[in-house]
């Protein structure tokens, strides 16, 4: 296992509502659990050292944006949350080269499109049911996402 590979599953963890994974290969084992919501802990047992090296950089990666959440959790009082109606992946955009639906500043009025999830190789528009700001975009591009999960933040 490389490192962007430990990186990735670091993600998909943070981003999910698993509060641990288990991997083992070989002479290989890797953990990661997640607590709180806020941090991780990543935990591995004899491998090479290239792999030491990448879960050494990967947990402090956790750590600091596990802090820099904090401070909008703290602002988020008066935000609405646009959450998932369904399971499928998510799309910023109509399509590969077109611009995406809308970005962190645009204006959304109730009804406006913000994004496509893909379900069964069907593409649900999303619409927004506040009219406010987008103030952040929980979800990268093409990420699958789970029923009832945040996708933007919105300041009515």
């Amino acid at each position: 296992m490389d490192f962007k590979q430990i990186q990735e599953l670091v993600k998909m963890v943070n981003k999910s509502n698993i509060s641990e994974l288990s991997i083992e290969q070989d002479t290989f084992k890797i953990t990661i659990k997640q607590k709180d919501n806020e941090t991780q802990q990543v935990f591995a047992m004899p491998m090479t050292a290239p792999v030491q090296q990448a879960v050494a950089q990967a947990v402090p990666q956790v750590a600091v944006a596990a802090d820099a959440a904090k401070p909008a959790e703290a602002k988020a009082d008066n935000l609405v949350t646009i959450k998932s109606p369904m399971i499928g992946t998510f799309y910023r955009s109509p399509g590969p080269d077109k611009p995406s639906f809308v970005n962190v500043g645009d204006e959304v009025t109730s009804g406006k499109v913000v994004c496509i999830i893909e379900a069964m190789k069907l593409f649900n528009e999303i619409e927004s049911e506040v009219s406010g700001k987008i103030v952040k975009v929980l979800v990268d591009d093409a990420s699958p996402v789970e029923y009832d999960q945040p996708l933007f933040l919105v300041e009515p």
